[in-house]
């Protein structure tokens, strides 16, 4: 499990700005001193859900299976030739992706049939304009 991140808007900060450099120090003040700037970033929970958000995405794997389900829904059995590798770990590899609600899956019968999910195709959209 990852540690604990602390709120940094309820950490006080010593006087460290004392010989900034002019410009860091201007836009600093422009936007309320550390307090500002703090205020800014998003608080810890909010930054380990992109956390583990970002974390879904950064593997190969993963991002083969969301590329498989563009074409077509997939039981696993298509999924696991597409991907390569043992069952444990592609249900692994499925977990998180649902645990992110980017695919998934459907009983029908004796089969599970995985779909991508619009938030999966806006992830996959998203990292190919950043990855540009």
């Amino acid at each position: 499990m990852a540690p604990a991140l602390k709120s940094p808007q309820r950490e006080k900060c010593c006087d460290f700005t004392k010989g900034l450099p002019d410009p860091i120090q201007n836009e600093l003040n422009k936007q309320g001193g550390m307090e500002g700037l703090l205020a800014h970033i998003p608080e810890a929970s909010a930054l380990h859900a992109l956390s583990r958000l970002h974390q879904a995405l950064a593997d190969p794997i993963r991002l083969t299976v969301m590329y498989s389900l563009l074409s077509q829904p997939l039981c696993v059995c298509v999924i696991k030739e597409v991907v390569k590798i043992a069952d444990s770990k592609l249900s692994y590899h499925l977990s998180i992706l649902k645990e992110q609600d980017f695919i998934t899956g459907e009983q029908q019968g004796n089969w599970i049939i995985y779909s991508i999910t619009d938030r999966g195709r806006q992830a996959l959209k998203c990292s190919e304009r950043i990855g540009k």
